[in-house]
């Protein structure tokens, strides 16, 4: 018995470090990729804009202001090429007025002239070229719209005022970039000129000549689809 419990114990002496080192492996796992986001411009958008305006003009007073409003717009993107179109439409308050002394039938009146845009709005095609996956720079035109409105106050011998819808063209440029999933933020610059339009035909006739703007606007839009897909 004594024979016995000594080959045992040696049997499991000589076992133990085979064991040992058999617990103290362990397979090795590769750790995963990094997780790169692609982002799909492709689909309609939604957002908001909004910026400043002021007339290219070297007379004084030329007319400055704000506007806000809105862009819808749907987008194509073929490898690094990304194109669509986009319409937008804003409140604003472009405004300028001027005031002098006019003669009324041998009677010098103080008179006030203002033109105030009310609206203004675009459709535009767009292409551009991302410079990263998440950020597009792009060049724009078409058609441009304002609403304008022109007053003139002579009290008590007068007081008139019309609106007229200019029609034009645009141009301009743009960078755009994804912030978050579904969400961008871009800044434009548009160079907008409108044919001139005739106010108070009845009265004395005052056509407007071209009205050209610079505007600068900034916007955050919405992206319908889930334009980020994860990719390993």
């Amino acid at each position: 018995m004594k024979k016995v419990l000594l080959a045992s114990a040696c049997v499991f002496a000589l076992a133990a470090p085979a064991s040992a080192a058999d617990l103290a492996a362990r397979p090795y796992t590769k750790a995963p990729a990094p997780v790169a986001s692609v982002y799909n411009w492709t689909g309609f958008y939604l957002g908001i804009v909004g910026g400043g305006a002021w007339e290219n003009s070297s007379d004084d007073p030329r007319m400055q202001g704000g506007f806000v409003g809105g862009t819808v717009g749907y987008n194509w993107q073929t490898s690094n090429v990304v194109f669509g179109i986009e319409a937008d439409g804003a409140w604003a308050d472009v405004n300028a007025s001027a005031t002098g002394l006019v003669d009324f039938g041998g009677a010098l009146v103080p008179t006030t002239v203002s033109s105030r845009i009310d609206a203004l709005g675009t459709v535009r095609g767009r292409i551009g070229w991302l410079a990263s996956p998440s950020v597009l720079l792009y060049a724009t035109g078409g058609y441009a719209w304002i609403n304008n409105k022109i007053s003139v106050s002579a009290p008590p011998v007068l007081s008139l005022s019309e609106s007229q819808f200019h029609s034009g063209w645009t141009v301009g440029a743009g960078v755009e970039a994804m912030f978050a999933p579904n969400w961008s933020v871009k800044g434009e610059y548009l160079y907008r000129s409108l044919g001139g339009e005739t106010y108070f035909s009845g009265v004395f006739p005052v056509n407007t000549g071209t009205l050209d703007l610079h505007t600068v606007q900034v916007g955050v839009n919405y992206h319908f689809g889930g334009p980020v897909v994860a990719k390993y």
